[in-house]
């Protein structure tokens, strides 16, 4: 008789768990903010990657022209797969395109970039990541297309695909 009540138990507490991780997995797992756009560019100044030399953000943006701030990592697996996408961007437009190095060893970012090309105008770093921090950012990679204005126009979460890379083509022609 205690058998049978141990099992029963065992068994409804499989079932419990069990329901419990299915109606999990129905639930989206996408966390979006719907305020990162029509914001303005928070200010931050930051050592250049290659060159050493810092820089302010504000004169990171260009006149007459759309900036595209790309939060990128060499350990960053999906910043590996988005990075073609970028090149192509690069050559493609005349879009201003700046990266931001975040949490990364020098030496890795450098052989990264030497690795897969350089499609940025600029390196930023952000060691420590409190650059990333102020401008909202919730992981690699994250992608912001800023106006000449500097203010952010649309917030990529995540790595860019193809649909997004028309998306900013068009926004920017």
């Amino acid at each position: 008789m205690k058998k049978n009540i141990y099992y029963s138990i065992l068994f409804l507490f499989f079932i419990f768990i069990f329901t419990i991780l299915y109606i999990g997995l129905d639930k989206p797992n996408s966390y979006i903010p719907n305020e990162s756009s029509n914001k303005n560019l928070t200010s931050f100044t930051s050592n250049e990657l290659l060159l050493n030399e810092e820089f302010n953000s504000n004169n990171i943006i260009e006149n007459n022209k759309f900036t595209l701030l790309n939060v990128w990592a060499s350990w960053c697996v999906p910043c590996r797969l988005e990075h073609s996408l970028l090149m192509d961007l690069n050559e493609k437009t005349n879009l201003n395109i700046i990266g931001l190095n975040y949490k990364d060893k020098k030496n890795n970012a450098i052989k990264f970039i030497n690795e897969f090309g350089n499609p940025f105008s600029k390196i930023l770093t952000d060691p420590d990541g409190t650059i990333s921090i102020s401008l909202g950012v919730y992981g690699v990679p994250e992608t912001f297309l800023i106006n000449n204005k500097s203010k952010i126009i649309r917030k990529y979460i995540g790595p860019l695909k193809t649909d997004n890379i028309l998306e900013i083509i068009r926004l920017t022609k």
